[in-house]
């Protein structure tokens, strides 16, 4: 049977609900204090967005907030870390930083590699948000080599015998703007020696080089784990050798 209650929700107003009821009439002593549901004036939506398939792969804006001017500007300033007296800094961007890495820790001459984030807008972006897609880093190696003995021209042959400088935004099955092919550099006489050897590499090869040659911005040290990944054993536990001059294949993902 279809019946009416009047239900007291406050000292001034009165709600008219209707509802089931199997009881011919309520007692007097009814209270509303008694119903099973909660009293609320709420009012309560079923209805959800739409999923974003296309932000959730990391196309367009994503929820976190927009990097401020001043964060900006950090992360697009020169990187003012100092090599260790007597060593310069270089910076190449060739693919996924773990086989990068390992192409220049066998160099003779490199005394210190690293791998991390630069040319984006976030300051101390995580690994995450480089692959959202949306920071503009590129993964990089910065390499820390004594001139007496390793010229600037063998990191620069080094990194072109590494990746395929035609493709943009991708290396292989890497696929994103991470993953492009650039040099940074931190003098005249590298940005100089970097577009020569861009001049001579061209004539070798029937596709146009998209190889990005840019200053070297602030440089943000991957995590940890990402560090000599391919020498301390990669994903499956077997270590690939860091030794100057190796020639051993390497296993991009160990």
């Amino acid at each position: 049977m279809l019946r009416s209650l009047t239900v007291a929700t406050s000292s001034s107003s009165l709600i008219s609900k209707r509802f089931f009821s199997l009881s011919p009439k309520l007692p007097p002593s009814f209270s509303p204090i008694s119903l099973p549901f909660p009293q609320t004036r709420r009012s309560i939506s079923i209805h959800r967005p739409p999923m974003n398939i296309l932000k959730n792969l990391g196309f367009g804006a994503n929820n976190k907030p927009t990097p401020s001017m001043e964060n900006s500007a950090i992360a697009q300033g020169p990187d003012d870390d100092i090599p260790a007296p007597g060593q310069q800094f270089a910076q190449f961007g060739a693919g996924c930083f773990w086989g990068v890495e390992l192409v220049f820790q066998r160099v003779p001459g490199v005394t210190k590699t690293e791998v991390g984030y630069t040319q984006g807008f976030n300051h101390n972006p995580s690994y995450e948000d480089v692959c959202s897609g949306t920071t503009n880093h590129s993964e990089i190696v910065r390499v820390q080599y004594d001139p007496k003995e390793c010229s600037y021209d063998t990191l620069l042959d080094a990194f072109w015998d590494r990746h395929d400088p035609t493709t943009l935004n991708r290396q292989g099955n890497d696929v994103g703007t991470q993953y492009r092919s650039g040099i940074y550099f931190y003098t005249p006489e590298q940005e100089m020696a970097a577009r020569e050897s861009v001049e001579k590499q061209q004539k070798l090869l029937n596709r146009k080089i998209v190889t990005e040659i840019l200053p070297a911005k602030k440089f943000y040290r991957a995590e940890e784990y990402h560090q000599q990944y391919l020498a301390k054993g990669g994903r499956f536990g077997f270590k690939q050798s860091a030794e100057k001059g190796c020639n051993d294949p390497i296993r991009c993902y160990g």
